[in-house]
């Protein structure tokens, strides 16, 4: 079944209005304040929709953060049944320190299509490269770079790695290091990352290492549209991330998801721009306007595009 397209423009307001709340909290240095505003807009407008929604992909304990927590029931339960992931600010420490790239983002599938994923880290890999036995995650660093450039037709110092510049990658980033490999490194914003797979402008071929589990499942969505590669493995570390996991209905804790195995179905994703960055521009208020920029995915209609609006305050 296709998710009637009404809802695309629906969500896009329910993400830039998200935007515009956590925009005035931007270099405020306050990133759980700046959340709480995208959270509890995103909470309100959703609740706004003739939907019977529930979050599947929550955020939270990860970021000790205000939540639309895990089982949250959204809407006015009218309506399709819908699972629904959120990450209302993607990016806390951009927004709280008015860096580019904070996002709010959304994204629906019908329900039981989503996969539940705990609040965990997440061992990723994403690359426009759609073909079986390219790139793994079981691969090693060195493999999955040597088959990325045969596939190519690129030398290993014309590949482009998206990563984000933490200690836990250092063994990761000196492997493509010693291959030549350009890389690009990111801070935070781990949805925004895995996308910038999707389209030859941003020079990216492989985004690769670890994050949010949450996150992950966000991306999986928009990458699903772009008809591109996606793999995760959840990495959990404590007794109590591994008894909720068996709660959530994960059996084998050291599975490798597929793509379609994590998003089923057709779904839509939106991710707005709070601050700007590669994805989208940031939000600008004018006046008594803002004006917002959400990348927009819906899988079934083939729509995948930056919808600039132009809305008044309320």
């Amino acid at each position: 079944m296709a998710i009637d397209k009404k809802f695309l423009n629906q969500l896009v307001n329910v993400t830039s209005r998200a935007a515009v709340a956590s925009s005035y909290l931007v270099g405020k240095k306050d990133k759980i304040a700046a959340d709480k505003a995208a959270v509890d807009s995103m909470r309100s407008n959703l609740n706004n929709l003739d939907i019977k929604g529930q979050i599947v992909i929550g955020e939270g304990e990860l970021d000790e953060a205000p939540m639309l927590y895990i089982g949250e029931k959204l809407g006015t339960n009218k309506g399709p049944e819908f699972d629904i992931a959120v990450d209302p600010l993607e990016g806390t420490n951009f927004a709280a320190n008015n860096l580019p790239g904070a996002l709010s983002v959304i994204a629906i599938t019908e329900k039981n299509n989503l996969f539940k994923a705990p609040e965990t880290y997440m061992e990723k890999i994403s690359t426009k490269v759609n073909e079986k036995n390219v790139i793994d995650l079981d691969y090693t660093v060195k493999q999955n770079i040597s088959n990325l450039s045969d596939y190519l037709n690129k030398n290993p110092e014309n590949l482009t790695a998206c990563i984000m510049d933490r200690p836990r990658h250092k063994e990761i980033i000196d492997e493509l290091n010693k291959l030549k490999v350009n890389l690009k490194l990111i801070t935070d914003g781990d949805v925004s990352g895995a996308l910038l797979v999707t389209e030859e402008k941003y020079n990216v071929d492989i985004f690769l290492g670890t994050g949010g589990g949450p996150e992950g499942v966000l991306a999986a969505a928009a990458l699903d549209a772009f008809n591109c590669n996606f793999q995760g493995r959840f990495l959990f570390k404590t007794e109590e991330d591994k008894a909720r996991a068996k709660k959530m209905g994960i059996k084998d804790l050291t599975k490798k998801y597929e793509l379609n195995e994590i998003v089923t179905g057709d779904s839509i994703f939106c991710a707005t721009g709070i601050t700007s960055g590669d994805l989208v521009a940031g939000i600008e208020i004018q006046d008594n306007d803002f004006v917002s920029e959400t990348l927009v995915t819906h899988k079934s209609s083939g729509i995948k595009k930056v919808i600039k609006l132009k809305q008044k305050v309320k």
